[in-house]
């Protein structure tokens, strides 16, 4: 059996969403992992999931699938149930909560799956362990990670909160990039100006600080600063938005500069903005929409 090197590979919990606005309430498969995983694959690169759900829920391996995504599940008990409900008509105003989660990855569960950048993209702190982390470093891989899984702690109600995280420094000394939203950029160094604590985020460690915030996403790395605007018709499709982005960005970023990738994230985060799940948009559109909104880049 040949063994295959993927170009990404995600690692999360599948989520169960219930998602709640004023026009009603919807359910929807989510989990920053397929989020991710369709924004890489739809600019084409070979993607793989490593996820855990439960067993009534393994449509969603199907569906992996199908869009030619590996799959690598392992079953749970429960999956992991959120509940995402926005009370204004501010889309970055939310309150989550989890009524269940499919539990922790372990290092045998990353173990043998070989890829050029690994996107971790927990939703609550516990899914993945430093020492998961430190399985993937052993590889001569690129490791990128959401600082949400880290830093969104479950309250014994279901809430999630966000909390200080004892870890990040051994956490961040691990990483390539990190993404993070403009509220978990100021919680983890007290910076409210995003391009201040982007720089104090890569003095930690990660080389490449991917931050989202309202109107788009500001990008530190090596060469400087790179933003880009979202540009969407419509953000009915909000949940995932920095998954999406996270996804793209890593997926771009093995082919292009940070600057390129940058404007790659943007396109494709506000195609995925324009309707519900994972992003379902050929190449061939998202290359049309780089070029019409963003330019050449």
């Amino acid at each position: 059996m040949v063994k295959v090197r993927y170009d990404v590979a995600t690692i999360g919990n599948y989520t169960k969403d219930t998602i709640v606005t004023s026009a009603g309430t919807r359910q929807v498969d989510g989990g920053g992992c397929t989020y991710a995983a369709f924004a890489a694959a739809a600019l084409g690169c070979r993607v793989a999931v490593i996820t855990r759900l439960a067993a009534e829920d393994w449509h969603v391996v199907a569906a992996l699938e199908r869009a030619g995504i590996g799959a690598f599940p392992t079953a749970t008990r429960a999956s992991t149930l959120m509940r995402l409900e926005y009370p204004t008509a501010n889309v970055d105003e939310r309150i989550l909560t989890a009524a269940s989660t499919a539990g922790s990855f372990t290092a045998e569960q990353v173990r043998g799956i070989e890829a050029r950048a690994f996107v971790i993209s927990p939703s609550i702190r516990g899914e993945v362990s430093a020492e998961v982390i430190e399985e993937l470093r052993r590889q001569e891989t690129i490791v990128s990670a959401d600082a949400q899984g880290f830093v969104r702690v479950r309250d014994a109600d279901g809430t999630l909160h966000h909390h200080e995280w004892p870890e990040r420094g051994r956490v961040l000394a691990l990483l390539d990039i990190l993404k993070v939203d403009a509220v978990e950029a100021e919680s983890l160094t007290g910076e409210r100006d995003i391009r201040r604590a982007a720089s104090a985020l890569a003095r930690l460690g990660p080389r490449e600080v991917v931050l989202t915030h309202r109107k788009g996403l500001l990008v530190h790395a090596e060469d400087g600063f790179h933003e880009a605007e979202f540009h969407s018709a419509s953000l009915v499709g909000r949940s995932g938005r920095g998954d999406t982005c996270l996804g793209a960005y890593v997926g771009a970023r093995l082919s292009t500069l940070p600057a390129g990738a940058t404007l790659w994230a943007a396109a494709v985060t506000s195609l995925k903005m324009e309707a519900q799940g994972p992003i379902r948009r050929s190449r061939a559109e998202i290359e049309e929409f780089k070029q019409r909104v963003y330019g050449g880049g």
